[in-house]
């Protein structure tokens, strides 16, 4: 079980943490649109996957915007962006930011995916959401790079992150 902090606070996380050269785990999620995506439909394509609590807080509006930026310089990597956040929400969120190149997906339905990926807050004010994670993956689903970011206020390693999607 892994841990990470808020506000200098050390908080628990549920479940088991991805390891660089691991498969993908399995995912039902759900778009803007309220269609569900898995991962079968980025097959073949490599992928960076976020997760955060909510692009209701400052640093996850800040890491989706930096991230959305500087994709467009990235070719055939899909941009995946996990909250807990309703489709609702993550429409309004992306049309007021002008977020265009990440695809912001909801665990509205797949309420184990936070879990299956270790980052589920399991204690404190923020229990139920999800810890500030990047996973980059290639195009045969194997996980090239992980940061589970120490303190959940503060930003991920955007050089280290987009270096790993493009080797």
């Amino acid at each position: 079980m892994a841990t990470t902090n808020l506000k200098g606070k050390p908080v628990k996380l549920s479940g088991t943490f991805p390891t660089v050269g691991s498969k993908l785990a399995a995912f039902t999620l759900t778009k803007a649109d309220l269609s569900d995506v898995t991962q079968q439909n980025f097959a073949g394509k490599a992928k960076i996957l976020l997760t955060s609590p909510s692009f209701d807080t400052g640093v996850c509006a800040t890491e989706a915007k930096r991230f959305n930026q500087e994709a467009a310089g990235l070719a055939d990597v899909e941009v995946l962006y996990v909250t807990k956040d309703l489709p609702f929400a993550q429409k309004r969120f992306c049309a007021a930011e002008s977020i265009g190149r990440v695809t912001t997906l909801s665990d509205l339905r797949d309420s184990g995916f936070a879990e299956r990926f270790g980052v589920q807050i399991g204690e404190g004010p923020m229990r139920g959401l999800m810890a500030r994670a990047v996973f980059v993956v290639d195009k045969n689903d194997k996980i090239k790079y992980v940061e589970l970011v120490p303190e959940i206020t503060q930003e991920p390693n955007y050089a280290a992150a987009l270096a790993a999607a493009k080797a």
